[in-house]
């Protein structure tokens, strides 16, 4: 089987393609109001810590949402968005064979692609205890809840395969139960990439259940981390509500789904289309389109290079 074959091709150039924080204008705003002393920030050794404590707590306040198990990761460290914790459980679980569903994030296959060519769709072969499993919830095909998810996760846990959990829509998702309880699960990860237009800031966290002095609990320990970025990613947090995004955008969001016909995801700027969306298939069985680009304008014909089919 040659896996190079297996990797989307790019649709950043699509109307509904790729995805990304939505062009807030309060946001924006805000975010150009940013005017930190670069001095102070650099030299502040607490800044870090502080965010990943805050973080934590603000990402799991969500009204909108329902969480289990998160109190047994008691460890969280700064990470730059979510990828810099993906090539850390690639590395902690080298000698795996590594394991996703079709249409996840593509940055996977692209990794393992160049260095654990073994690797295969879930889809495309039995469970083995030597595997180890990355997963998206919301699934990154649909911004809903995989619907082998919950199979997945038990069959993981009784063969002691790793997991990790990505968790990036997770500050513009609603109607979903988060269990982090299946013992299979040994990271979670987290953003501010896809809520706020900070992704280049490189804003994430990673939570486990131990440490086990890896290279990001050793950045933190020793205070060497993206300490803009944390102090970036606390000015967001001690404005906005997690909610903030879907609040504002859900009702948007199933207005377009309602012209387009397609089905409006949990996660606020997907949605899901059928047969007639085939160029926006990732490689799964779903059709997954992004409003991001429109959400904050008032109609989805204000983007310009638009071609929505009538």
């Amino acid at each position: 089987m040659n896996n190079k074959k297996t990797v989307s091709s790019d649709k950043t150039s699509m109307p509904f393609g790729s995805s990304a924080a939505i062009s807030d204008p309060t946001a924006l705003s805000y975010l150009a109001n940013f005017k930190p002393n670069l001095i102070t920030v650099l030299d502040d050794k607490n800044i870090v810590e502080e965010f990943c404590l805050k973080f934590k707590s603000w990402i799991f306040s969500s009204n909108l949402n329902t969480f289990k198990g998160i109190e047994d990761f008691k460890f969280s460290v700064y990470s730059n968005a979510t990828s810099e914790s993906f090539d850390k459980f690639y590395m902690r679980n080298h000698t795996r064979r590594f394991r996703c569903f079709k249409g996840e994030y593509v940055y996977h296959q692209i990794a393992w692609r160049n260095s654990w060519p073994d690797w295969r769709f879930i889809e495309d072969d039995d469970l083995h205890p030597n595997d180890a499993v990355v997963l998206s919830y919301p699934f990154s095909d649909t911004g809903n809840k995989h619907h082998l998810q919950d199979d997945l996760l038990k069959k993981c846990s009784e063969l002691g395969i790793p997991v990790l959990m990505d968790c990036v829509y997770l500050g513009v998702a609603s109607g979903l139960e988060f269990d982090f309880s299946y013992p299979c699960i040994t990271d979670v990860t987290v953003s501010l990439s896809k809520i706020f237009p900070v992704a280049h800031a490189r804003i994430g966290m990673r939570l486990t259940r131990i440490d086990d002095d890896d290279t990001l609990f050793v950045y933190q320990k020793i205070s060497y981390n993206n300490r803009l970025g944390a102090t970036l990613g606390k000015y967001f947090i001690d404005k906005f509500s997690v909610d903030y995004v879907v609040d504002k955008y859900k009702s948007k969001q199933e207005k377009f789904a309602e012209e387009l016909l397609v089905s409006p995801s949990n996660t606020v700027f997907f949605a899901v289309g059928g047969k007639e969306w085939q160029e926006y298939n990732r490689g799964g069985i779903t059709n997954r389109l992004s409003f991001h680009r429109f959400l904050h304008l008032n109609s989805l014909k204000e983007y310009n290079d638009s071609k929505i089919k009538q």
